[in-house]
């Protein structure tokens, strides 16, 4: 579903899924926290037309093209169209092909997709998203007893986010939400503390961030959801079960979901 006003609309235009475009996207949005974006994939593009139909889409909405297309005769056609129809695009991959390409002395392989090569490990990357999803928001609490690690923490405090950017690096993540009116699962008192970690922010930083995803969608911003005696309320309750857990606390305050899931990485990999 589009985001209402959104404030930049990208358009990620790959002749493969378009999965390295987007992450591309999303940590350069990350700088901008909280911005009002929209991502829009064109995935598995194979001809001049297809290129020609999105770049009119773009320049209709002043979108920009952010494009991994490592088929030379199309890359060479959307920075043509791109030219002609005076929009931004930026291509990901074609200056650093050519510039392999010059230095190794060989020709580029030219084949889309060649980074989801199907092997032992692509299969732990696709069965860790597959995960995530299943387990997310504690849909299904017996997922916290099978994940590597568990999330918990208060609405908006980028658990979704970090469990399918830790999946991709085939980690099994559940995540739990902390809401004062429900008991935690008993799940998590019978796990590793090692397993779980507690995300937490601080109240302004959550109450923007709150008010944001209100106006998103539509909703007046004075909404319980986001005023500051709620949240202030939620942390409280949140920070009570996470020393029950005994788990480590990171603060997402102004934290890239690139940096939070590095540190949870570095965490759960000490011996």
């Amino acid at each position: 579903m589009p985001n209402a006003n959104p404030e930049v609309i990208v358009y990620v235009v790959s002749d493969a899924a378009g999965d390295t475009g987007e992450l591309v996207v999303r940590a350069a949005i990350a700088q901008f926290h909280p911005i009002n974006t929209e991502i829009r994939r064109a995935p598995f593009v194979t001809d001049e037309a297809s290129l020609q139909r999105i770049t009119l889409q773009a320049k209709a909405v002043d979108a920009i093209v952010l494009y991994t297309l490592v088929i030379p005769h199309l890359r060479d056609s959307m920075k043509r169209l791109a030219e002609s129809s005076d929009i931004v695009a930026i291509d990901l991959l074609g200056s650093f092909i050519e510039t392999l390409e010059l230095r190794t002395g060989r020709k580029s392989r030219e084949e889309p997709g060649l980074n989801h090569v199907l092997d032992e490990d692509y299969f732990r990357k696709v069965e860790a998203v597959e995960f995530a999803v299943k387990y997310d928001d504690a849909r299904d609490t017996s997922g916290v007893l099978k994940a590597d690690i568990v999330l918990v923490g208060v609405s908006r405090t980028s658990k979704t986010p970090l469990s399918m950017y830790l999946a991709h690096q085939k980690f099994k993540v559940a995540n739990v939400p902390l809401v004062p009116e429900l008991k935690p699962p008993a799940e998590l008192f019978k796990i590793p503390k090692r397993k779980i970690i507690g995300l937490t922010i601080g109240m302004p930083y959550l109450n923007t961030i709150r008010k944001e995803r209100l106006k998103a969608l539509g909703l007046p911003n004075n909404a319980s959801y986001a005023t500051p005696d709620r949240i202030e309320k939620e942390l409280i309750y949140a920070d009570t079960i996470m020393k029950q857990l005994e788990c480590v606390i990171i603060d997402v305050s102004h934290r890239a979901v690139e940096e939070t899931a590095s540190l949870i990485m570095e965490y759960v990999r000490k011996p």
